[in-house]
């Protein structure tokens, strides 16, 4: 079996479709979805119906479960995409599961398991970022049976194998390559290229899952256009270099 997971879109569509062709090419039997769809100011109302009419396996991230809340509290992502949706779109945001078993051996989260805000993969500091032990990986992964966990949400594309034979992976972000948050501790997220990405994880003969991260070229310059068009000036060195720019906020 091969799955193609995708995460972290951010309404950019651009990239998405850019993605989505890629797998095309891949022979995959399943590409699934992890969250943080919409938010941005990019393109969230086409990226939602793009989506809707694929049918894809998708949960929602944290900014999916931001969106419907309370929009005194809302980030300025979340009220940008929300008030571009339609009412048919945001009823599909609202019934998405929070974790989806694939089958028996799959499981699909945002976050972690039991959390959409903790990262998986990478852990912050007060140093800042940096990646997660074995130790902690194991400890987050916690009791969660499946041979294959997909995760999302740092936009860092990464995978991990315990000792008990579990692959995490995280495909990295398709939409946005860089973003700063003081989540836990100030910190910044950055992949170094402005390239979209997904993973294919595939299973062997012998049952034993492995996962292939890729990136793909899009036009980001036209994605920072519209970033900047849309008010929103501090996404336009992430786009474009997957760097953070000046007061950068995801």
């Amino acid at each position: 079996m091969r799955i193609a997971a995708i995460s972290d879109i951010h309404g950019n569509l651009d990239a998405l479709d850019a993605v989505l062709a890629d797998i095309a090419r891949r022979d995959v039997d399943v590409t699934v979805n992890l969250g943080d769809i919409v938010s941005g100011h990019l393109q969230p109302r086409a990226t939602a119906a793009r989506l809707m009419g694929l049918g894809l396996p998708t949960i929602r991230g944290n900014h999916e479960r931001q969106l419907l809340g309370d929009p005194a509290r809302m980030g300025v992502s979340d009220a940008f995409a929300r008030a571009q949706l339609l009412p048919e779109q945001l009823d599909w945001i609202a019934a998405l599961p929070a974790t989806l078993r694939l089958h028996k051996d799959v499981l699909l989260v945002h976050g972690t398991p039991t959390s959409d805000l903790v990262y998986f993969l990478d852990s912050v500091t007060p140093q800042g970022s940096r990646a997660a032990t074995p130790q902690e990986v194991a400890e987050r992964a916690g009791a969660a049976d499946a041979a294959l966990i997909l995760c999302g949400h740092t936009h860092v594309p990464r995978q991990v194998r315990l000792a008990d034979g579990r692959l995490i992976v995280n495909p990295g972000s398709v939409g946005l390559q860089a973003y700063d948050d003081d989540h836990g501790y100030p910190h910044v997220m950055e992949n170094g290229t402005p390239h979209a990405r997904y993973a294919i994880a595939e299973q062997g003969a012998d049952g034993a899952w492995t996962a292939q991260l890729h990136a793909v070229k899009y036009d980001w310059d036209k994605a920072a256009r519209l970033a900047l068009a849309n008010g929103r000036p501090d996404w336009v060195v992430p786009l474009r270099t997957g760097f953070v720019g000046p007061a950068d906020v995801a």
